[in-house]
């Protein structure tokens, strides 16, 4: 096996390494935060409520739907 080939798997498996430590510490410090998880939700608005706004019936106007 040459050399730069050699040297090229080994680059990649030390990127792919990295890769996997980075992500085990990304879900170890969201996992020991301590802090639970929560939707942001705004005041006043039903979720999911299908609205006519302006804009959609703008849009509805030059789409002519």
């Amino acid at each position: 096996m040459p050399k730069a080939e050699k040297s090229e798997k080994l680059d990649r498996r030390n990127f792919l390494k990295g890769a996997g430590v980075a992500g085990v510490a990304g879900v170890a410090t969201v996992a020991l935060s301590g802090k639970k998880a929560e939707a942001a939700v705004t005041e006043g608005r039903q979720s999911g409520a299908y609205r006519e706004t302006e804009h959609v019936m703008k849009y509805y106007e030059l789409s002519r739907f």
